[in-house]
């Protein structure tokens, strides 16, 4: 089954590959064709994606964004899983934040960006505060709906053999909610890539963001337009690295439910 499958993952891989290049060849054609200059083509787009991100901004502003980006979102993750798991598993606690949870989470974190700024100044600090605050909610109410579907079968058992609460929590809880946890982390890391590029442009002195501003302000669309891609492949090659590491953590998962390995 193996042989079988493997040609046909080359296959589709290939197939996905000519799709997008495709894309990028139809692009180039109609965007020379047009010579607008709010729409380079590609090939332009790919000179000044040179000029920017292999020059100092590498070390100055793209680094540094990657790291408050990643570093507010793995703290998010790990308040988000643990409170989560709490509240999920303890419904009368549950039932007291209810209220404040759904006000918080509906609370737009882009419009709390001029009040991070006041509370903490213009600096890494406001950045890491708009992302932990807007990606902490899909993690943390994910997890406790995890927490909250654990099978009352398993809930019997580990009553029966009077299980400690750590294992409870660790050997039962937790692998039961981890696919909703997954799902929460997916989502929370589009989020955080997004606010990042906001508590940037709206009040910052570097990083991907600041640049993609100062490249709009002095009419550099090239320029411009190289920040949005340097942007989505960030995204694309975080999104890939979560699913690897969601596919062989939850391996167990996917062979329970029958799905393809």
């Amino acid at each position: 089954m193996t042989a079988i499958s493997l040609p046909q993952n080359r296959v589709r891989t290939v197939q996905r590959w000519l799709v997008f290049l495709g894309a990028l060849l139809l692009w180039q054609v109609l965007a020379a064709r047009a010579a607008n200059p709010y729409f380079p083509p590609p090939v332009q787009i790919a000179g000044a994606a040179g000029r920017l991100w292999l020059s100092p901004l590498l070390g100055t502003n793209v680094l540094p964004s990657v790291a408050r980006l990643l570093g507010a979102w793995a703290v998010a993750s790990v308040l988000g899983v643990v409170i989560g798991l709490g509240l999920g598993r303890s419904r009368v606690v549950a039932d007291y934040f209810e209220f404040l949870f759904s006000f918080l989470r509906t609370l737009p974190p882009p419009l709390l960006v001029p009040v991070f700024i006041v509370a903490f100044g213009i600096d890494s600090r406001m950045e890491i505060a708009v992302i932990l605050f807007g990606v902490i909610w899909p993690v943390l109410l994910n997890t406790m709906d995890g927490a909250r579907s654990v099978d009352q079968v398993k809930v019997d058992t580990a009553r029966a053999f009077r299980i400690s609460r750590g294992r409870w929590v660790l050997g039962v809880v937790l692998p039961a909610a981890s696919p909703k946890i997954f799902a929460g982390l997916r989502v929370s890391l589009s989020i955080s890539l997004i606010l990042m590029v906001i508590s940037e442009l709206g009040g910052s002195t570097s990083g991907i963001g600041y640049q993609l501003g100062t490249a709009q302000g002095q009419v550099d669309l090239p320029g411009m337009w190289a920040w949005i891609v340097l942007i989505s492949l960030l995204g694309y090659v975080f999104n890939r690295v979560l699913l690897q590491v969601e596919h062989r953590l939850l391996a167990w998962h996917r062979g329970a439910m029958g799905w393809e390995q």
